[in-house]
């Protein structure tokens, strides 16, 4: 039987065998969101980059870029990292480039060697899971965490996407067990917990309550975020 393993932070990552793997990359506050709900609304192509500067050469170049650090849109930046930019269908057919602080950063750790890359949120989550069950691989789910550290609600959805592909994987990763039970325990009431995550509280200096909510909404999208070594695309599942 297939198995799932769970890295929490893409500084752990050099623990896991990545090669021949699906890796589910998730940074619930925002990245991953962003990026779904980009594509779900029409966004043609998003590229990642590791750094400002790259990401803000593509611009001029046919790219709308997007730049975030520490939750703030990046100076010089058109756009942050919010999923509700994207709901008016304004970007519908563009190109993004786009740079977080976390997100953006563990599909830069993991890109060589995986054998795909999807883009996980609890936006598709059931639309992911479905996708990667009918995949032959095993997966990893890494979470971005924040700065290198854990982070609650990447945890949390490691948890929820663990718990859904229980009936076609089984796991001996003793973190994804433990995700798995954080779920289950919290799964009717995530954003009471959450509301005591740090990530959430420096989100909320920034009165950006509206993304938190649209970032803890359940399988509002079917579209899937795959990396395909250069882009992030969309598939409809």
């Amino acid at each position: 039987m297939r198995k799932i393993e769970t890295c929490l932070s893409p500084e752990l990552i050099h623990l896991y065998e990545i090669k021949g793997k699906n890796v589910v990359i998730v940074d619930i506050f925002r990245a991953t969101s962003t990026m779904i709900s980009a594509l779900a609304n029409g966004v043609f192509s998003i590229t990642p980059f590791y750094s400002l500067e790259e990401c803000m050469g593509m611009q001029g170049k046919g790219y709308i870029i997007a730049g975030e650090r520490d939750g703030k849109t990046a100076e010089g930046f058109e756009l942050g990292n919010s999923p509700i930019e994207f709901l008016n269908g304004q970007y519908k057919g563009k190109k993004i480039a786009m740079t977080t602080t976390n997100g953006t950063h563990a599909i830069e750790k993991s890109k060589l060697n995986a054998s795909s890359i999807i883009i996980g949120s609890f936006l598709n989550l059931n639309a992911t899971a479905k996708y990667l069950s009918s995949k032959g691989e095993n997966i990893l789910i890494l979470c971005a965490g924040w700065k290198g550290k854990f982070n609650l609600e990447d945890s949390l959805y490691a948890g929820a996407l663990a718990t859904v592909l229980k009936s076609n994987f089984q796991t001996e990763c003793d973190t994804t067990i433990a995700l798995e039970s954080l779920y289950e325990c919290h799964q009717n009431n995530l954003k009471k917990l959450l509301s005591r995550a740090s990530h959430t509280k420096r989100l909320q200096n920034e009165n950006i309550e509206a993304d938190i909510d649209f970032c803890l909404t359940f399988n509002k999208y079917n579209t899937i975020g795959v990396f395909n070594g250069e882009v992030i695309i969309s598939e409809k599942q």
